[in-house]
């Protein structure tokens, strides 16, 4: 088996595993109130590529982690994610129709339920990593509550979306720019990675600073590439509205510098991320192969 098909089975099975899980984790639709609980499910279940979960189970193998603990750690994360987008999508926020190739949230039910079922996910998330015993010493599972709790606030997708918000037909320096999405897509990417790790005992304090290094870069690099693909990608293979940040007045790094300098951004990020993991070895190899997907994908 080629190293690509290698990891694509790899991929296949952390979804998979994902998926199931959170059809577990997630209330079931027969329990009241009904119509939330499908709301929460509709956006969090059968879509999106997992590049987080990913994370969390390529760090968590990297730190020799049992995968039942892996599972609940990668569908609090899944669970984050998908209420920010819910958030993102209301008309309040970006105003979107489209997410994974199907009516946003707040089109398929409506808008208040959208937003309880966005924040219904985000307290779920923090309930699994609270009632489920995920890392070995119990300072190290503060740790990672903590850890997750500033990936969600003000000094993370919270405040990221709310510079978003101000920058709206204004100029952003590329600086200000990379702070704002440091914070709203960077912030649960670095979480992600660091979660799965905790989940382990196998890393020591320079194996975290590595693994933050790497997430940082990865984090940024994954915005970068969102922004070339909705400059030259199509609604229908992005599953999401195309061009919806240009013409919103949105700064991007393609409106910022030329779509090859975006590119050649992105290639410098890749590289600086897979430098990070080379104390590692041969064990951080999901890791660069994740780092390489989100750089090389197409949607």
């Amino acid at each position: 088996m080629s190293a690509a098909a290698d990891f694509q089975a790899w991929s296949r099975e952390v979804a998979s595993r994902t998926e199931a899980a959170l059809e577990r984790l997630l209330p079931a639709s027969r329990n009241a109130p009904a119509r939330l609980h499908d709301a929460m499910r509709y956006s969090t279940l059968g879509g999106g590529k997992r590049v987080r979960a990913m994370l969390v189970f390529a760090a968590g193998e990297l730190a020799g982690a049992d995968r039942e603990r892996l599972e609940v750690a990668a569908s609090a994360v899944e669970m984050i994610h998908a209420y920010s987008l819910i958030h993102d999508d209301l008309p309040c926020m970006d105003d979107d129709v489209l997410r994974r190739g199907k009516p946003t949230c707040h089109v398929e039910f409506d808008e208040p339920m959208a937003l309880l079922a966005g924040d219904a996910l985000q307290s779920l998330a923090f309930q699994l990593l609270a009632e489920h015993r995920l890392a070995a010493d119990p300072h190290a599972q503060l740790r990672m509550i903590q850890l997750f709790a500033a990936a969600c606030g003000s000094r993370g997708m919270a405040g990221g979306q709310a510079i978003d918000l101000e920058a709206v037909g204004k100029s952003l320096t590329l600086p200000e720019l990379e702070f704002m999405h440091i914070l709203k897509t960077g912030a649960l990417i670095r979480a992600s990675v660091l979660l799965g790790a905790h989940c382990g005992a196998g890393l020591d304090a320079a194996g975290f600073e590595r693994l933050d290094r790497y997430a940082k870069n990865v984090g940024l690099a994954f915005q970068v590439v969102d922004d070339i693909l909705d400059e030259e990608g199509e609604a229908a293979t992005l599953g999401k509205t195309a061009g919806k940040d240009r013409a919103a007045g949105k700064p991007t790094y393609t409106s910022l510098m030329s779509l090859a300098d975006a590119k050649r951004f992105a290639s410098e990020l890749l590289e600086e991320a897979t430098a990070a993991l080379a104390p590692f070895g041969g064990g951080a190899q999901r890791l660069r192969e994740i780092a390489e997907f989100i750089v090389r994908r197409e949607r």
